[in-house]
């Protein structure tokens, strides 16, 4: 950091609360804004190595003050490894956490990792294969374990695996540790729907805390009591708020924490889940916040507090205000690892927000509209300035297309972007049409405002041609022309509805509505949500066997399932539609197959729309084809590792640029497809 840089950010911290220290014990935190542990599943071998490690390294870059990882690290050999976690359980970690600590703390930020055992919560049938425990046998509907009722013997057993996976975050360096009780085998002893025992680890709320107890004085005794130790602890988790200030003032009284990290609710469930633990975009804007700070004013320990406070604007209120004393930002910083730097440097308006898309959810911890994070071992997050600045013709304002001329200009290039439409979007404009997936469009309007600072000449309605290359003579064109929807092959499609135009248009004022859905995706549902709305009967057929299953993130398709079941629409599974017919009186005949019986299925609406996904609209790139020097073609490997293209010389006049086509305009995928396509194509170019 240079010196002026330097004074800004002690400036910045004398008056903005985010950026205060906290003291936990001889830690000084050095600002309140941290990311709370969660399973990136970027692990490799059960251990934190290089991709995990540069992952939480770049929020470190970016200047935050504490990163936690290891989301649901487990610490016994019958807490498996369900969904990618790390093993805390052995000695070959601790040189792993040596490395991983050295790299954050030059940095100057934290780190902290979580241990637990997931009790009940596990998967029996992962290696290696032993029976999941908890407080009594009850089984959890979200993983599906029956458990074994653990027994005294396996107590004293896990206790001391506690003290030993603590032991070796001390080894490694780590400044801190927490626990996890909600959902996980402390928070079952806690939670007295699941703890049912008689004995002295149930009944009482005093004997359902025996067992966190027990387990934090096994830490104790190998960390000692200057080393910052937290419990993750869920409020009304199975009982009252009033009994969760109980089982919090117990555990206070032992004085062998120094911090809570507080969330909200079960999680045991999927639907309880995306509502409690990790709010989906159909929740508000910090569902949790108030519980927190009533909370707060109940203990005395700091209180940390994450769930979806993803803007700037609440997190500062929450810390300002002395809701809570740390505020999670973990899915702000999956967007935006730099996201306290640009704080520090009065540049908060450029940080990529996070819309909610819950892509993080997914099987890697990726952000829908950062394609670098959880790449960071090829791609970069500072976008560097290129030697030789070339001009780029870039055909297309989605996200492919946006993308691709925001990264390009900000390599110094000279840019034009060329948009068919009056404004820009493409597809993320009917994606945000949704009652409850409207951020969206934080995507678009974020890239636009980038594109404003760094000078790109946009011209909307403008139907690119050929003309518009062979005039402009660009070094290089970029087709993100997207595609249109899939109908052409499907017999009788001339008496159906794209969902493109059933998101468009207005929708009819009577008659049955059949949507089918053969991708997955969002927009099928999304129409359904429309003439639902708008007071139609509605039913769904579907090729999946549940619906949504390509909608991204884990919960999106529960939110639709759930919704389907509020609107009381109909859902037929397993059909893939064959043809449309027309019947008498304007009756729609729709002709499906079932994909399990084979036998035709037939339903009759008045209005039927189709998904199908998309057709990419490539007629422009087969046209300029001939006048590029690479035939249109990318050299695969480079772009799957975010290298530069090769850069082609001319053999004669007839061409002279360099043609790639991106996103949709090659095959129908999602939003975060169409914008890494154009990053790594263009982060070298």
């Amino acid at each position: 950091m240079t010196q002026r840089n330097a004074d800004d950010a002690q400036t910045a911290a004398l008056s903005d609360p985010l950026l205060r220290p906290l003291t936990l014990k001889h830690l000084v935190l050095k600002n309140r804004v941290m990311s709370t542990s969660h399973a990136s599943r970027l692990i490799q071998s059960e251990y934190p190595q290089e991709v995990y490690q540069r992952y939480h390294e770049e929020k470190a870059r970016g200047g935050i003050g504490l990163t936690m990882f290891g989301g649901s690290s487990n610490v016994s050999i019958d807490s498996p490894n369900t969904f990618q976690q790390i093993n805390m359980g052995v000695d070959e970690v601790v040189p792993h956490l040596q490395r991983f600590s050295g790299r954050v703390h030059a940095h100057g930020a934290a780190l902290m990792c979580q241990i637990t055992h997931l009790g009940r919560r596990g998967d029996p049938y992962a290696e290696p294969w032993l029976p999941m425990l908890a407080p009594s046998a009850r089984r959890e509907t979200l993983h599906r374990a029956i458990p074994q009722a653990i027994s005294e013997s396996d107590i004293r057993r896990i206790v001391n695996d506690f003290g030993r996976a603590a032991r070796r975050c001390l080894e490694g360096g780590l400044d801190g540790l927490e626990t996890h009780a909600g959902g996980h085998l402390i928070g079952q002893f806690l939670d007295p729907t699941v703890n049912l025992r008689t004995d002295r680890y149930g009944g009482s709320t005093a004997n359902r805390c025996r067992f966190a107890i027990e387990v934090h004085e096994a830490i104790r005794k190998e960390v000692g009591d200057a080393y910052p130790v937290g419990l993750r602890f869920a409020l009304e988790d199975g009982c009252s708020f009033e009994e969760s200030l109980e089982m919090a003032r117990i555990l206070q009284r032992s004085e062998l924490l120094d911090f809570f990290n507080v969330v909200y609710g079960r999680m045991d469930t999927k639907m309880s889940l995306i509502v409690n633990s990790m709010p989906g975009m159909f929740m508000p804007s910090a569902p949790w916040l108030s519980k927190a700070a009533s909370f707060r004013r109940a203990v005395q320990l700091p209180v940390f507090h994450a769930a979806k406070i993803a803007d700037l604007a609440t997190a500062r209120y929450a810390i300002g205000e002395g809701l809570i004393d740390m505020v999670g930002m973990t899915r702000a910083h999956i967007a935006e690892p730099h996201l306290v730097r640009l704080i520090e440097t009065h540049r908060e308006d450029a940080a990529r927000p996070c819309v909610g898309g819950s892509h993080c959810r997914n099987t890697k911890a990726t952000c829908i509209h950062n394609p670098a994070t959880a790449r960071e071992t090829f791609l970069p997050h500072t976008i560097a300035p290129a030697v030789d600045p070339r001009q780029v013709l870039v055909v297309g304002a989605g996200p492919a297309g946006l993308e691709a001329a925001r990264v390009a200009a900000s390599r110094g290039h000279r840019v034009t972007l060329l948009e068919a439409a009056d404004r820009a979007g493409g597809q993320v404009l009917l994606a945000a049409t949704g009652s409850w997936r409207r951020n969206l469009i934080g995507i678009v309007d974020w890239r636009l405002a980038e594109l404003e600072r760094l000078g790109v000449e946009v011209r909307y309605n403008h139907y690119a041609e050929l003309d518009d290359l062979l005039e402009r003579r660009p070094d290089v064109v970029i087709m993100a022309t997207g595609g249109v929807p899939d109908l052409d092959a499907l017999p009788g499609s001339e008496w159906c509805r794209s969902v493109v135009d059933a998101l468009s248009d207005t929708p009819p004022r009577a008659g049955r509505v059949l949507v089918y859905d053969g991708t997955g995706r969002h927009n099928a549902y999304l129409c359904a949500e429309r003439y639902v709305s708008a007071g139609l009967d509605v039913r769904l057929a579907i090729l999946d066997a549940l619906p949504a299953q390509e909608a991204g993130g884990k919960g999106d398709d529960a939110v639709w399932m759930r919704n389907l079941e509020k609107w009381k629409v109909p859902v037929r599974a397993h059909l893939e539609l064959v043809e449309v017919r027309r019947g008498d009186a304007g009756v729609l005949h729709a002709v499906f197959r079932h994909q399990l019986t084979d036998e035709l299925v037939e339903m009759e609406a008045e209005q039927i729309v189709v998904e199908r996904g998309t057709i990419a609209v490539d007629d422009l790139f087969e046209a300029a084809r001939a006048h590029s020097l690479n035939d249109g073609q990318l050299d695969l490997a480079a772009f799957a590792r975010g290298a530069a293209q090769p850069v082609l010389q001319a053999a004669n006049g007839d061409a002279w640029f360099h043609l790639y086509r991106i996103g949709d305009a090659v095959a129908s995928r999602d939003i975060h497809t169409a914008i890494y396509d154009a990053y790594r194509l263009c982060v070298a170019m």
